[in-house]
Parts: C-alpha cells; structure tokens; sequence
C-alpha cells in the first residue's frame, strides 16, 4: 500500500476498527483506498521526476591550499585521483572563497554572501548562521533528494542549527572548526591523537568512531550512497584535513619524510611571490601525508561510483574553503595565506565533473565564487530555489555546458576579521573580471582604523606582484563604491550583537551541551582563563539540572551558575572538575548563560554546561 506524506502508516485512533461501527468503517476504507487512487499519478509523477534528476556529492577539504595537488603543479605531493577527478572535469580557474572556514560555508550552504546570513568568524558564536536561512540541503531535500554529510559542518553545534536541523537526514559531524578544539565533548581527550578513533556526532548523538578520522567519514558516505542509490543522493563531504593540529598515519607521514621542500624544488614564478627560504620539512611531510590520505578517500569513492553505475550520473564538486595556513610551503607564487583576502588566501581550484553532461577539459576564466556553487547546481539538477531565497550567487550552468551566452562582468566581495560584527573597509577584496581592490589590514581580533587600498591588475598581474592604485585613482574609486554599497545591503537587517540562540528545553535536542566554541564575550578565548557566556533560549519553562565541567583546581574554590534569574553555587574542593546542579528552575524566554569559578579575588571560565529540561 502507498502511503502518503501526512498519513500515518498505522490506523489513528479515529479510524480503529474496534472504535469505528463496521459500516463506517467500510466507508472510511473506501474513502481512504479512492484517496490513494487519486492522488497516485501525482505521487508516481513526482517519483518519476526526482528518479531522473543526477546525484550530487560535494567535497571540500580544509585549509588546503590552491598549489597542495598536482594537477595545480606541485611536484612532490602525490594526488593521482584527484588530478584525474581534475582532468575529467570543468575547471573554474578563477574561483574564490572567503578566507577562513565557516564564511565559506555559509557562502556554499545558502549561494549568499556570509554576512547575511549572521556568519562573521569562526569561532566565540560567530560562526552560528542564523535559522532563516534556506540552505542547498534544505532545497534538494524538498525536490526528493535524500541529504547526509560526512565531516565538518562548522555552521552550529546546537539545535536549531545543526547540520541535522538544517536539510540533512543523515548526519556524522564534529563539533566546532575542528577535532582537538573546545567543541570535543567532555573526558579525556589525547592531543597527538584526536584525529583517530574520533568522537563523533551521528544524527546529533555522541558515538565513538574506530579509525582515521577521513576514512571514517568517508566510509560514512560511501554507505550513505549504496543505501540510497536508487533514489537522487546529496552527499556533502567537508574533511577537517589538513586542518591543525597535523594529524596523520604514519604510513602517510614517512612517504614524505627525507623529501626536499626547499624553494629550489618547486617551480619558480618570476612574475610571483617567492617561496619561503626555509620551511619545516616535518609540517609539510605530516600536510601532504593528509592530503595523499584525501586523495586515497577521494578514489575509494569515486570508484564506488563506478562500481554502482552511478559515476555518469552524478555531479562531482572538489574545492578546499580557504588558503593554506602559512606553513612556508609552495604557494604557486601566490601573495598570501589564509586569512587574508590576497589570492594565496582566497584563490582556490574548483572542478565540476558529471560525465553525461560536461564536457572534460573545459575551462572556465569567468571570476566565479562559493556564492555560486548552489544556484548552479540547483540548475544543473533542474530544482527550484525555495520560496524567497534570494541568491548572490549566479548560476554558471552556461558557463559549465560551454554555451555561447553573453556573460557580463560583475564584481565579487570578500571581506574576513575576527570580531562580532562586520567593520567597514576592514581586511576586505573587490575584485571584477580585470581589477582586484584589496584593504588587507585589519584581519587580526582588534584594528587600528589604518587602511592601504591596493589595486591589482589581474589579467598581467595575477600573482599580485604590483599595486598600481596610484596609477588608476579613477578605477580605485570605482571599486569602493561598489563595496560601500555591497557591504550596506549585506549588513542590514542582522543584529550582529546577539548571534543565534541556543534552544534549551526541546525534544530536538536534551540535554544541550555548551561549549566554548560558541561562547561570548570579551575576554571569551579558549586559554585557562577565558571568560565568557552563551545567549540562549529557554523553550519551556521548567526544572532543570546543570551539570559544569573546568579545569581541575589545585585549590579550595566555588562555581557559580546564573541563567537569567536563577542563581546558584556550590563550592568545589582541590582536584575536582566537575559539578551538578540538581534542581534548577527556569522561566522561558530568551536568557544568557553565565558560569565561572571563583576562588578568593580570582574568576575564570568554565569548558562546558550540559543543561538537561528534567520537568
């Protein structure tokens, strides 16, 4: 029997045969059987429909930079799937991200600029994107895609924006920016270790993960696949590598060890930004060990593809979020790590595969963005974007098939600093098909309101090598202006002082463990004295219990906890690092979370509330 959304798949109470007399109950079978008829062309229409749309995988890797593939002309580093995944593929050679983790992401998840979407940082609640936001999963997910992601979502830890909350059915996910961070759950945690036998989130529930953290949640969407083969799959693999701490096996590491990194090694740009004349051969081993290893993953996968048919039929997406962190390796001449909105932080390769429809080999010179990956795929895939959403982004389907459309210049923003709210002129890049404005100052947590607007020629001087800003005052004006308007439209509307709220109290999520990823405040850093709070909403009224987790203390002290109007403490003795509050008891609303330890004049932070709604 088909079932229809909305039906229940046992009899309700109303339609019990022992509550219904035999004669209705005949009736309201029949009426139930001609519903089904009726409604069943729409129904098979609709399946007939999503069955012919292609499959879709996105796979993005973390602080890998633009020259870490040998197919963008590194020599040493080994990454024979991935170049062949470039060969077979369209090649957007003009591809930009943001310069750090979670602006991209937002950027790739909602095809909007990440300001808009209450996404600033990474990290102290900057990185929680706001709940009314509509996001690619959400979107495939409605025209009958099945959606599971496999690795680091980075966009909220916490109901209502997990990745589980916003489009994904199926989700295997760590904590935070990263494994080894403040978003690893309580216990013991080995620093040199944290990247095997990793502590996971499954559908929002801890479990712990036998082996290397990549081939883990590979393995995980490997079988997200086979199990929904028959029906269109969105696959989103975002690894954590070669994110730090450098975390590797073994086997990878000594196939590097002994290798010659030195500048002389690698191509030499005359037109570029020179390699470092020295650099840490052990940090490039262990870098380009875990990028071998994502190379590894990335056949098993491909080859799964293969095995199950699927390969024509599926649209691949490979493109790492950011510049590589500024470990002193080859840099194709780049000017620029991550973190900075110069090429060599936001320069990035991107290759669209699906061998049905894309010609391989293309390449694409057009200036193309993350903003733009989910318009385009949401053609590609013949989907609507849902109702309001309204891109940044533009779709590059023509550019892609390689049709002969006009396609108009246009320019592209990118801007990144640590701290709450976005600040005008701040550490920001225009950048139009030929030109690049580029305000590099100010990434850091606090800004001196200096500036030093740079314009580069990109078409003969793409690696940076000259600013000519004094040559052309008239084209420095010009991107300046398109700034000031992009950054007035994409900051209004968003209260930046008060990022999304956790929800307490919810069947979605109980108990709610807070970390310091998503703490706030000024001195909310993740050293032994940060200090900070959580801005939260407290769904339901009722009781409560706490429990707190800190350092241990090498001394008598007290932990106070305060939740709106409640107000508690209880003192803790030398060597303790945790404590439980029984019985708390809160009033709804919106609220702020504050915990501390104090002992005689002295006040730190905490690493965790857990709140759990008991009544």
């Amino acid at each position: 029997m088909i079932m229809q959304a909305g039906i229940e798949s046992k009899p309700s109470r109303g339609a019990n045969p022992s509550d219904v007399p035999p004669r209705a109950a005949g009736m309201l079978a029949w009426l139930m059987a001609l519903s089904a008829l009726i409604a069943w062309p729409a129904f098979a229409r609709a399946a007939e429909e999503a069955a012919t749309k292609p499959n879709v995988i996105v796979i993005l890797t973390d602080d890998q930079g633009y020259a870490e593939l040998g197919v963008t002309g590194n020599p040493v580093i080994r990454t024979p799937n991935i170049d062949q995944l470039a060969q077979r593929s369209v090649w957007l050679t003009n591809f930009h991200v943001m310069p750090v983790c979670s602006p991209t992401r937002a950027c790739l998840m909602t095809g909007r600029y990440h300001y808009r979407t209450g996404v600033t940082d990474t990290y102290r609640g900057r990185s929680m994107m706001h709940p009314d936001e509509t996001t690619l999963a959400e979107m495939l997910r409605a025209a009958g895609y099945r959606t599971g992601i496999f690795g680091k979502w980075h966009l909220g830890d916490n109901y209502p924006v997990r990745a589980m909350d916003r489009g994904f059915e199926e989700s295997l996910v760590l904590n935070g920016g990263g494994l080894a961070q403040p978003g690893d759950p309580p216990g013991p945690v080995d620093p040199l270790g944290a990247y095997f036998n990793p502590m996971l989130r499954r559908n929002g529930k801890w479990v712990k993960t036998s082996g290397y953290v990549s081939d883990v949640i590979t393995d995980a969407a490997i079988e997200f696949i086979e199990k929904h083969r028959d029906r269109p799959f969105f696959v989103y693999l975002p690894f954590n590598c070669p994110h730090d701490p450098h975390q590797v096996p073994d086997e990878y590491r000594r196939r590097y060890e002994g290798k010659d990194f030195r500048a002389a090694a690698f191509p030499q740009h005359a037109n570029g930004h020179p390699m470092a004349p020295k650099n840490n051969p052990e940090t490039l081993a262990r870098v380009y060990g875990m990028i071998e290893n994502i190379d590894d993953n990335v056949g098993r996968l491909l080859a799964k593809l293969e095995a199950l048919k699927l390969a024509d039929h599926t649209i691949v997406v490979f493109f790492s979020d950011n510049g590589c962190q500024n470990h002193g390796g080859y840099n194709a001449g780049f000017q620029g790590w991550k973190g900075t909105t110069y090429e060599g932080g936001i320069h990035q390769f991107c290759f669209f595969r699906w061998p049905a429809q894309l010609k391989p080999g293309r390449r694409v010179d057009r200036i193309s963005a993350a903003i733009d990956l989910a318009p385009t795929l949401l053609e590609l895939c013949g989907v609507v974007a849902g109702p309001g959403v309204r891109f940044d982004g533009l779709s590059l389907a023509p550019l892609l098939r390689g049709e002969a459309a006009a396609w108009p210049d246009r320019v592209l923003f990118c801007q990144w600093h640590r701290g709450d709210a976005p600040e005008r002129y701040r550490a920001f890049a225009a950048r139009s098909q030929d030109w690049k404005l580029v305000q590099p100052l100010g990434a850091g947590e606090t800004w001196n309101g200096k500036t030093s607007f740079q314009l580069y020629d990109m078409v003969h001087d793409p690696l940076e090598r000259h600013d000519v800003a004094a040559q052309h005052p008239d084209r420095v004006a010009k991107l300046k202006a398109a700034y000031d308007a992009w950054f007035d439209d994409v900051t209004k509307g968003r209260d930046y002082a008060v990022p999304p709220r956790i929800f307490l109290g919810t069947p979605h999520e109980n108990p709610v463990l807070l970390t310091r990823q998503d703490w706030r405040g000024r001195h909310a850093d993740w050293g032994p004295r940060g200090e900070g709070y959580w801005e939260v909403n407290v769904a339901s009224a009722g009781r409560y219990q706490c429990k707190v987790w800190f350092a241990p203390l090498n001394q008598y002290g007290e932990v106070t906890l305060a939740i709106g109007g409640a107000s508690v403490r209880q003192p803790v003795k030398a060597g303790q690092s945790e404590c439980l509050f029984r019985d708390v008891s809160l009033a709804a609303g919106p609220t702020r979370v504050e915990a501390a330890i104090l002992q005689g004049s002295a006040t730190r932070g905490v690493h965790y509330v857990e709140i759990e709604r008991k009544e």
